[in-house]
């Protein structure tokens, strides 16, 4: 085993991490995962381990507690605020250009002064040194992670969400493309308790300073920061997207990329259908007359999941012509299960993290020492409801059925997930969208750079403001970029237009004028779909009577059933006509207009400022179509 001297003798780092290193009181580079998880629970013999530190003014502040589970650690935060990711913490303390808050415009002085006092609280600490490598297994980026070492459950997060590696497997000199470095005292010193993460940028790094350490903004969405800020400088996406390859029973093979803000149904689309206990599945159910509507289906599609919430589209994987090429970039998924509140709720993520293959760790969760963690008891908050957070870290290779992470795939469909609220036209709203709704590539970018978050959505704390949209904006993964919005704009304009020889659908949740559909939309839009290779007639096209929801369909079978028009063409419905429906239509199209407005600057590319005037003028949609053709429409 190499030596503390050895390893930083072959360790290319800025020199004030450097200094750090050679004066903190001692270093702990684990040798396996095995070892980090061992330091999860402080020692051998603790089977409930506090992590707290000494803060100036503030006495001994505990920021979490970790209980040694059969299945692996099991982390509580103490502070109900440190269960959920804050939205509005991030902060730019380089000088590159930046559309996001900027460390010194939030604080009122350089970061610099904040970063000589970090490097000197980690000069004076027992840290846990580790690389580790992100982005997936074809294009990964070496890192490297600097924590206290009793925080070593947020270094073991790192390791199963991306890829851990040892120094001792290591040959030679390591630079790391990105640092994080943790130091969760500051949150209290100079933040007001709030959490925060900085991010400076540079040609050869990309360094991340995490003052708290609820894992979600640096070690998952940091990590997303990263991948997109190496992929503004190389020129390729890190995408917000699920992804699935599904086979159907008459063994036909079709890949699926599912976009969306978040609860735009990314982790519903590696679901199986959900199914009434009588083996039916139920389309809707509506809102004002409670009549239910199901649908009888026999054998679908065996779903072979891809990706979870972060989709790789590497430039150096786009091989095939006017496709889109995709990987995970995640080993390891940092999964929700808020929705499983009971025994067999969700059973494949139940099995892998009840009987491992290796420790998995559990954020949110009731886990009692010497117990089996179960991911179905949330942590009860002072309300005296369940944790609305919790979360398991699965790494991939103990999800069934899962695509190896070092094979490529190639995309035939890019589906974007959108909530809405009830609509009639009694109380008219924003949730006219049919089941499925087909649209060109222009159209596809508009709802990418608007992301509408829509209703209900998990991420608004705001309760008052449930039916009122707000955009998520560019693809949904702007809350995480750390560059401008028109760089981005105009990036995933060419992503798209590159990837022509692909069906753009949009989605629905939530509701369909009056019905509750659930995601029941999403499921059975999957089915149909790939029963016909990812593609529709041209017959079964109607024009929307909203441009920005492009074509609907007049006739869908599924299983040798038929979905009634009600649900393709909202317009239908008795409750809503057609008088609800365009009230419903302005309500979104001046929303679009609205957003868009700030991407007409001189940067942005030439066809996008076309198809937004297109918006802007309420064109038809015949004229996205001449700027950018549909695929998968068939004429016979």
């Amino acid at each position: 085993m190499s030596t503390k001297k050895q390893i930083l003798k072959r360790l290319i780092v800025p020199g004030d991490l450097m200094s750090a290193l050679e004066k903190c009181r001692s270093i702990i580079f684990p040798a396996s995962k095995s070892d980090l998880v061992e330091l999860c629970y402080g020692s051998a013999t603790l089977s409930h381990y506090e992590v707290s530190y000494e803060v100036p003014g503030k006495g001994r502040i505990v920021e979490a507690e970790v209980a040694r589970c059969k299945n692996g650690p099991s982390v509580n935060f103490k502070e109900e605020y440190m269960r959920r990711r804050d939205p509005n913490c991030m902060y730019i303390g380089d000088a590159l250009p930046t559309d996001k808050p900027t460390f010194s415009e939030a604080w009122g002085y350089d970061f610099s002064k904040l970063r000589e006092e970090t490097m000197a609280w980690l000069s004076e600490q027992r840290l846990v040194v580790m690389p580790f490598s992100i982005g997936g297994k074809i294009h990964g980026y070496d890192s490297l992670v600097v924590a206290p070492a009793n925080a070593a459950f947020f270094a073991y997060a790192l390791a199963n969400i991306q890829d851990f590696a040892s120094f001792d497997d290591i040959e030679g000199n390591y630079e790391p493309r990105s640092i994080i470095y943790v130091a969760p005292p500051f949150r209290h010193t100079h933040f007001g308790g709030k959490q925060a993460v900085v991010h400076c940028r540079s040609e050869k790094m990309h360094e991340v300073f995490s003052y708290n350490l609820y894992p979600g903004p640096s070690a998952k969405k940091g990590v997303f920061s990263i991948l997109l800020d190496i992929g503004e400088q190389e020129g390729w996406i890190t995408n917000h997207a699920s992804a699935a390859l599904l086979v159907t029973p008459y063994e036909n093979e079709i890949v699926f990329m599912h976009e969306g803000a978040s609860g735009g149904g990314k982790s519903e689309m590696l679901e199986e259908i959900h199914r009434e206990p009588d083996g039916r599945v139920l389309l809707g159910k509506h809102s004002i007359t409670d009549e239910m509507f199901h649908l009888s289906i026999g054998e679908t599609c065996e779903i072979y999941p891809i990706a979870d919430d972060m989709v790789m589209a590497h430039k150096d994987m786009q091989t095939v012509p006017n496709k889109l090429t995709i990987t995970d970039a995640e080993n390891g998924w940092f999964l929700r299960v808020d929705g499983d509140r009971y025994y067999g709720n969700i059973p494949a993520y139940e099995r892998a993290s009840i009987h491992p293959s290796e420790p998995v760790e559990f954020f949110n969760i009731d886990g009692t020492p010497g117990s089996t963690c179960l991911i179905w008891e949330h942590t009860i908050e002072s309300n005296g409801k369940p944790c609305s957070n919790p979360r398991v870290i699965l790494p991939r290779n103990m999800i069934e059925n899962i695509v190896p992470g070092d094979e490529a795939v190639v995309v035939d469909i890019r589906s974007f997930g959108v909530r809405m609220p009830p609509s009639t036209k009694d109380n008219p709203n924003y949730g006219v969208m049919g089941i499925v709704q087909i649209i060109p590539p222009s159209l596809a970018w508009l709802w990418r750079l608007v992301a509408p978050r829509g209703y209900k959505n998990p991420s608004i704390a705001d309760k008052t403001a449930v039916n009122k949209m707000a955009s998520e904006g560019i693809g949904s993964y702007w809350p995480f970029a750390t560059g401008q919005k028109i760089t981005q704009a105009n990036m995933l304009l060419k992503q798209i237009t590159d990837a022509s020889k692909t069906l753009y659908i949009l989605i629905p949740n939530q509701y369909i004028g009056t019905y509750k559909v659930g995601f029941a939309s999403e499921w059975l839009t999957r089915e149909y779909l790939a029963r016909r290779g990812g593609s529709v007639k041209a017959n079964h096209l109607v024009k929307a009577r909203c441009p920005l929801f492009g074509y609907s369909l007049d006739e869908m079978k599924i299983d040798g059933q038929y979905i009634r028009p009600t649900f393709l063409r909202p317009e239908t419905q008795s409750r809503l006509g057609t008088e609800g429906y365009d009230a419903g239509a302005k309500i979104i199209t001046d929303f679009f207009k609205e957003e868009l407005k700030q991407y007409l600057v001189p940067e942005l590319d030439p066809l996008g400022k076309e198809i937004i005037e297109l918006c802007l003028n309420d064109a038809p949609i015949e004229k996205y179509e001449e700027l950018t053709p549909m695929y998968g429409v068939r004429r016979r």
